[in-house]
């Protein structure tokens, strides 16, 4: 479980999303998380990769592995 304490503001948009849909404050929170953290793993990822990289393919090399897969 993690706690976190936010804005009144953003507590309140998420309070009266809430309120006029019927679901859940904490289903809001999560669907937010998983949505953005999404974008930060592909951010991140990619940007390790860039940072970090790892074997270089080449068309010809992709191309003459692809029927191997």
């Amino acid at each position: 479980m993690i706690a976190v304490h936010l804005p009144s503001e953003i507590e309140q948009r998420i309070a009266d999303l809430a309120a006029r849909t019927g679901r859940t404050k904490n289903f809001y929170i999560e669907e937010a998380i998983l949505e953005y953290l999404d974008e930060l793993e592909e951010k991140y990822l990619a940007l390790h990769r860039l940072e970090n990289p790892d074997k270089r393919w080449t068309l010809d090399e992709m191309e003459q592995g692809w029927d191997k897969v």
